[in-house]
């Protein structure tokens, strides 16, 4: 009798395969045969992991948003000044959200699916939230939604036509922002304020708020 296979790691090398794919070929180019190919799997493992293309979509794209978001909240846990979340936030827009190609494709095909298929859309919302709401650890709602969005639309622009003068003007948009933001008061709370990337029904979570101090001098 043949001895079998033990490929413990299968699973995940189709969900990396399948973000290469994708980052190379765009969502219409994937198919389970490019990825079986790409992951060095056989082709029917493809359909004992995943139930169809769409459940092997939803959870390449999960992996990725929550990628992203996990190193967006590392910069923000990181920061304890007014100044420290400043320089976070830049360095968000210059370096993490779309710091190379494959990053910036990702994150188009995501959107562009999820505006055509409402069943991929809470992926979106659920990235967004959690963004807002580590944001909101430091600033009222309004103020994490706008800075949110400017990250996005920075880090987009820069994706697209990048310049020599980028830190300054975007260093120069975030410090106009947080200029006149009042920081939040304190209110220790055990809560967890992750937001997970889940088919459930999204509910809003109190959130820790945190007053900083600003920089003397």
């Amino acid at each position: 009798m043949a001895k079998r296979r033990v490929d413990p790691d299968r699973r995940d090398r189709i969900i990396e395969a399948t973000l290469d794919l994708i980052a190379a070929e765009g969502v219409a180019g994937t198919s389970h045969r490019k990825v079986a190919a790409l992951a060095d799997v056989p082709l029917g493992s493809m359909t004992y992991h995943f139930a169809g293309m769409d459940e092997l979509l939803h959870e390449a794209f999960t992996r990725f948003a929550t990628r992203i978001s996990d190193r967006f909240e590392r910069r923000m846990n990181e920061a304890s000044t007014i100044e420290a979340v400043k320089e976070a936030v830049v360095e968000m827009i210059m370096e993490d959200t779309y710091g190379d190609r494959d990053a910036l494709v990702l994150t188009l095909e995501l959107y562009t699916l999820a505006a055509r298929q409402a069943k991929f859309r809470h992926l979106t919302h659920d990235w967004m939230m959690r963004s807002r709401r580590a944001f909101e650890r430091y600033f009222d709602p309004d103020v994490a939604r706008q800075l949110d969005a400017l990250v996005e639309g920075l880090s987009i622009h820069r994706a697209f036509e990048p310049r020599d003068d980028d830190r300054e003007l975007v260093s120069n948009a975030v410090d106009k922002l947080l200029r006149e933001a009042p920081s939040q008061p304190v209110a220790p709370s055990s809560v967890d304020a992750s937001i997970t990337f889940s088919d459930e029904l999204h509910t809003t979570v109190s959130m820790p708020a945190r007053r900083l101090p600003r920089s003397v001098g």
